[in-house]
């Protein structure tokens, strides 16, 4: 009987050590957006754009301020309209100190300038890159009466290489509503 259970262990010992395990590469998840389709909202706050029918648009706290909420990627961007009256310049600069407070987390900063002089339509694009916590801001203003100004937001920790699918989509879906924006 002990020959037996000798001889049947060293059998499955030898037929289990046949074949050396190798690990399994650690793999990522997919993501994969829906093709951009754009929908029009009309503010009462004197603009207009188009945003991606993806995510959904709602109130703020305040009359003029909006979200665009994209709640599959757990993202927000916030929208903000202020009246300008002579203080352009104060706007301005309190958009450039929202963007460059990030400096110490951003391994980089770039920024477009965009001018539609026929909508009146002119401001900058920035992206930020790295483990900041906000990826893609931008204004609009008409230089007269009216500056806006938006700010993307993941209720997430700040993973750059797993944000970069979403951040790619959102900043499409941002470029689009630049180009689309329009005052009354």
């Amino acid at each position: 009987m002990f020959k037996k259970l000798l001889f049947t262990f060293l059998g499955f010992a030898l037929i289990s050590c046949a074949k050396e395990t190798q690990p399994k590469p650690s793999g990522e998840l997919r993501l994969e957006y829906p093709e951009g389709k754009y929908q029009k909202f009309t503010s009462p706050c004197n603009f207009d754009f188009e945003y991606s029918s993806f995510a959904k648009i709602e109130n703020a706290k305040n009359p003029c301020w909006y979200y665009i909420d994209y709640p599959k990627m757990k993202a927000k961007v916030f929208i903000t309209y202020f009246p300008v009256k002579n203080d352009l310049d104060v706007h301005v600069k309190e958009s450039e100190k929202m963007v460059y407070e990030h400096t110490i987390k951003a391994s980089s900063i770039d920024t477009k300038s965009f001018n539609y002089p026929e909508r009146r339509v002119f401001g900058n694009f920035y992206e930020l890159k790295g483990p900041t916590a906000s990826n893609l801001q931008f204004f609009v203003t008409d230089s007269t009466r009216h500056y806006v100004t938006a700010n993307l937001y993941f209720n997430t920790r700040p993973k750059p290489d797993s944000l970069a699918p979403a951040i790619d989509y959102i900043k499409k879906d941002l470029l689009h509503l630049i180009d689309t924006f329009n005052w009354k």
